[in-house]
């Protein structure tokens, strides 16, 4: 049986956010850079455009590339989880973490702060601390507890 802690919806709900925060003002600085009569009125003196109007004409691609960089990455993301199955601990990135290997687990910020830090040792025979928090990952609660049965069962 095998324990999986997807990425936080709270984390996939703050790409959606900053995804529509920059687009949509990449679309808004567009539209008063280029079309907005009034506003490019407002900001031209003698025939120059102040610091305003150049800023809201050279803006919106960056804006809007950021947008498409934070969709990119939202994408690439979403797939990743934590998985604690029968034999190790493996995380997103790749790494796995056999339960033998592990030394400790410290929980004691877990209640407070939702973050729980595990010491075990590398492939170099060094001990290593990996910092785990629930505040980018959803279900850490079922993945501690099997953890902490794994390793003092």
């Amino acid at each position: 049986m095998a324990v999986v802690a997807p990425l936080a919806k709270y984390k996939k709900t703050n790409y959606k956010i900053w995804f529509l925060i920059l687009f949509v003002a990449g679309v808004w600085f567009l539209y008063d850079g280029y079309k907005n009569e009034k506003f490019i009125a407002k900001h031209t003196r003698d025939g120059q455009p102040d610091h305003t109007l150049l800023f809201h004409r050279k803006a919106p691609p960056f804006l809007i590339a950021g947008a498409v960089a934070v969709a990119i990455y939202s994408f690439v993301v979403n797939g990743k989880r934590i998985v604690a199955d029968e034999n190790e601990l493996i995380l997103s990135n790749g790494e796995k973490i056999s339960y033998s290997s592990m030394e400790s687990i410290n929980k004691t910020e877990y209640a407070s702060k939702g973050s729980f830090i595990i010491a075990y040792k590398g492939p170099d025979g060094k001990t290593v601390e990996k910092k785990i928090s629930n505040r980018s990952w959803d279900n850490m609660d079922a993945v501690l507890d099997f953890l902490v049965t794994k390793i003092s069962g």
